[in-house]
């Protein structure tokens, strides 16, 4: 089943905040709704906000008595991952040719993303395997899966092409606070595929690290820019600065389609900071005291200079030895 998908005259969508308790669809027939599904992470993930943002302009050409309005809101629902944007501006081409031109562009986009990310699994696979001996102990943060893209994964694509092996010993991963996205998703991935993980809390990855653990840090990204900064979830540069420390490789695996040469360095990127909430409460139960505020920053960045290689379907950059990805 794919993550987000396209069926009959409207889009179905993996419910991810319902995770790991079940799998529940959700039917989306306006692109307010499916604003809503980004907004609050029942749909999430770089490449699958890719697809969203690709469906979306398919269902408002068919739906909406304002499609640009709903565009614009659709393509702005989330800033920082440029494969919203990215998707909605691919489609938006097509738009003169009528609206089954439109899906037509949209449904190839989609079918691209699983080849995609099978190939740059087996690259980011040989690469690992080129530099480490034996099976290999993998560190992830956050989801980089199946559930983040439209199928197979970016980071945990690599994982599987490493498992298809017989190259993969061990994943650890981070729960990835405030929304357990690692805790959630990924482990429910790993478990489903027979993949040996241990979770361990966020502030513990660098530990790990430094014990030896892991032999590689894999993650994904919502951005990569021209000069090999990269933005990911939150508490994915902590790990960069332990993997340094620890002497290990620090691999991002991403499409080109997060590749966003137009903007220099990370710095200039948009970082969202979402509802403070979500760091306020645990499982729907408030945890902090009344009047206590938080800052909930969704992302941060990694210097290209903590990255040891970026990994896509069509190359390989490793930004710690100056190569660029412009």
């Amino acid at each position: 089943m794919r993550t987000i998908d396209w069926r009959g005259d409207h889009i179905v969508v993996i419910d991810q905040t319902k995770l790991p308790g079940g799998v529940v669809e959700l039917s989306l027939r306006t692109v307010d709704e499916l604003v809503i599904a980004i907004q609050r992470l029942a749909v999430r993930g770089a490449p699958a906000l890719g697809a969203a943002g690709a469906l979306g302009v398919a269902l408002a050409v068919r739906t909406s008595r304002e499609p640009e309005a709903d565009i614009a809101a659709l393509r702005a629902a989330r800033p920082t991952a440029v494969n919203l944007a990215r998707g909605v501006d691919r489609v938006l081409a097509r738009l003169d040719d009528g609206p089954e031109a439109v899906l037509a562009e949209a449904l190839d986009l989609l079918a691209e993303d699983g080849v995609c990310n099978r190939a740059l699994g087996d690259r980011g696979a040989s690469w690992l395997t080129d530099r480490i001996d034996g099976p290999v102990a993998v560190h992830t943060h956050c989801n980089a899966g199946g559930l983040a893209c439209v199928e197979w994964g970016t980071a945990l694509g690599v994982v599987r092409s490493l498992h298809d092996r017989n190259r993969l010993r061990h994943v650890y991963v981070d729960e990835t606070r405030p929304l357990l996205q690692g805790a959630r998703l990924t482990a429910w991935e790993l478990a489903h595929l027979g993949v040996p993980h241990t979770l361990v809390a966020d502030a513990a990855g660098p530990t790990v690290l430094a014990r030896g653990f892991a032999d590689a840090v894999v993650v994904g990204a919502d951005r990569v820019v021209a000069n090999g900064d990269v933005v990911n979830k939150i508490g994915t540069y902590p790990l960069a600065l332990a993997a340094a420390r620890a002497g290990i490789p620090f691999l991002v695996a991403a499409p080109e389609s997060t590749v966003d040469a137009s903007i220099p360095s990370g710095d200039q990127v948009e970082i969202e900071v979402r509802d403070g909430a979500e760091v306020l409460a645990f499982a729907g139960t408030r945890t902090a005291p009344a009047g206590t505020q938080a800052l909930n920053i969704a992302f941060d960045v990694t210097p290209a200079d903590l990255v040891t290689a970026i990994v896509t379907e069509d190359r390989i950059v490793e930004p710690a030895r100056g190569e660029r990805v412009a």
